[in-house]
């Protein structure tokens, strides 16, 4: 195989048919959508779309079919960072485009309700819980590198793809709920917890980068050691740049990540304190002027006296807050952080 140089590394790209038929269907599911919305009236913001598409599906297609592709199976720092493009920046890009909202938008009604059933299920629940998600994706890295699941894969090509695909379902289950599905999140998890978890995962996604930079053990090391080019840096100092990518890319993916759910926190503020003003304003609006009585009114005044005397003594219904009884989405937010149904 030819030198890796930067020429190569921005024009070499070879076709991987699964890979291209998730994108196709991805991309065609989500543009599907974004005309239906068109249709209805109703819009849906050029940005989601632009993340989706270019930072979700854009990391997809780098990972799978540039250079990185081509040379994974001869050096290991191009296999680690598709990985880390497949683990972390794809879905980040992918949730970024709020792909389940724009579903339940542009669904019919009755297909609309079993989603919002499936992604408020025990089980997805369960996958989604920020602690065990979090577990879940170091658990593929560690997996990954520290067991034979990748030497087996560069021999097998059904389980590389296999391999693919589970990074990318392990990174999608942390950050699309995190960042779009309020829904699938136990009530304490609110804006200030996210943030926290966000850190922490910062953290935890350094971990495999680390470790793998400082491993003892060559990872893959029969199959590097057999396929290695002459042209290449020592299999060791290899497996040393790959770590330490990873970790940069873990570490670069998670400021933005944290920006976002700022971002999303200091908006919900915004509309929850704009909501509490407007209800504010409608509770001391001034009550239109009571009309005269008329004459038959005042004649019946005894009568009226008695009536509001029986109802003085009657106890008064309790007054439930707006947010109990209104359906809007700052009211559901105060309910879920309420611990209410």
């Amino acid at each position: 195989m030819a030198e890796l140089t930067v020429g190569r590394l921005l024009t070499s790209w070879q076709p991987d048919v699964p890979a291209l038929l998730l994108v196709a269907a991805l991309g065609g599911l989500y543009g599907w959508g974004v005309l239906r919305l068109r249709g209805k009236g109703e819009p849906w913001s050029p940005l989601r779309t632009a993340a989706f598409v270019l930072l979700g599906l854009g990391a997809l297609v780098v990972a799978t079919m540039s250079a990185l592709a081509v040379y994974d199976h001869v050096l290991f720092w191009p296999a680690a960072v598709q990985n880390i493009l497949l683990d972390l920046v794809a879905p980040l890009g992918l949730a970024l485009g709020d792909p389940l909202r724009l579903a339940v938008r542009a669904l019919p009604e009755r297909a609309a309700e079993r989603l919002r059933g499936t992604m408020t299920g025990r089980l997805v629940r369960l996958l989604t819980f920020p602690l065990v998600s979090t577990a879940l994706v170091l658990a593929t890295e560690l997996t990954i590198y520290f067991t034979p699941y990748f030497a087996t894969a560069l021999r097998v090509g059904w389980l590389h793809e296999l391999m693919y695909l589970h990074l990318l379902v392990a990174g999608c289950l942390f950050v699309v709920p995190v960042l779009t599905r309020e829904e699938t999140l136990p009530a304490w998890c609110t804006h200030p917890v996210r943030a926290a978890l966000v850190f922490l995962d910062g953290v935890i996604d350094a971990v495999p980068g680390v470790v793998v930079m400082t491993h003892g053990t060559l990872i893959a090391g029969a199959w590097y050691l057999h396929h290695h080019p002459s042209w290449s840096p020592d299999v060791r100092h290899d497996q040393q740049i790959g770590g330490g990518a990873m970790l940069s890319i873990a570490e670069l993916v998670a400021l933005p990540f944290l920006l976002m759910i700022l971002f999303q926190w200091a908006r919900a503020e915004r509309a929850q304190t704009a909501a509490l003003d407007r209800h504010l304003d409608q509770q001391t609006a001034p009550a239109p002027a009571a009309p005269m009585p008329s004459a038959a009114a005042t004649a019946s005044a005894p009568t009226s006296a008695a009536s509001a005397s029986t109802a003085a003594t009657a106890p008064a219904e309790r007054v439930r807050p707006w947010w109990e009884t209104e359906e809007n989405e700052v009211a559901a937010r105060i309910r879920r952080q309420h611990g209410e149904t």
